[in-house]
């Protein structure tokens, strides 16, 4: 089985040379880079299967290289950072990152952070392609057809329009969303945190946001998938 590969990108080097000895033991090829500008050039070269994202680089802020890395790349992102308010950890997910992580953290936790994210990862890039009415998911090419229109999705935003297809007109809860793409997360156990990614959906597959056709709000629940007919 091929090595999976994890990009660090971090200043400090003791935390550095902790995770990267940890993951190596755990069967990842690591690399790393002490700067978001090293990082993002190290990314094309590297192509990770997911990457650790320090929030606080000495160069370019952590929320501005997610940015640019999502752009650049469907490699998933874990952010790391001190900072361990519900603002903080909402503005990480709102720039594209699929999980945060606060320091200082368990090694053990990291390790579980990193396996359920690429665990989704997998299960997304499974099979060949679902349909449910305007929608099309191709699990070869990881792209999403809305209508037609064909649609740019991060791995997190794929795996979880997956999970809504995959369970038309049900409601799903937000603990449910939650335990199948984020396992037992603590930061999703506040549930911002899944409708954030929700949010993040919605812009990309609705018409109107405001007025979402698929993805409906249950009150007192969570979300329901209402496809419709192709």
């Amino acid at each position: 089985m091929t090595q999976q590969r994890i990009l660090i990108i971090d200043d400090d080097a003791d935390i550095v040379k902790t995770v990267s000895a940890n993951l190596e033991l755990d069967g990842f090829l690591v690399s790393s880079a002490p700067t978001g500008n090293e990082g993002l050039a190290v990314l094309q070269a590297y192509s990770p299967d997911l990457v650790l994202l320090d929030l606080n680089l000495p160069d370019i802020d952590g929320i501005k290289v997610c940015q640019i890395l999502r752009r650049e790349s469907d490699a998933p992102v874990i952010m790391l950072s001190a900072r361990d308010t519900v603002a903080d950890k909402l503005l990480g997910l709102e720039c594209g990152a699929d999980d945060y992580l606060v320091k200082p953290f368990n090694a053990l936790e990291l390790s579980a952070r990193i396996r359920t994210v690429l665990r989704r990862v997998r299960r997304s890039e499974s099979g060949n392609a679902n349909r449910q009415g305007e929608i099309i998911l191709d699990y070869r090419t990881h792209r999403a057809s809305i209508q037609g229109r064909e649609v740019s999705l991060t791995r997190t935003e794929f795996s979880l329009l997956e999970l809504f297809i995959t369970h038309p007109g049900e409601a799903l809860s937000r603990d449910f969303i939650q335990s199948q793409n984020w396992g037992d997360s603590k930061l999703y156990s506040h549930s911002r945190a899944v409708d954030v990614h929700v949010q993040r959906l919605r812009k990309k597959i609705e018409v109107n946001p405001q007025a979402p056709r698929f993805i409906l709000t249950v009150a007192g629940v969570g979300y329901r998938f209402e496809p419709r007919p192709g």
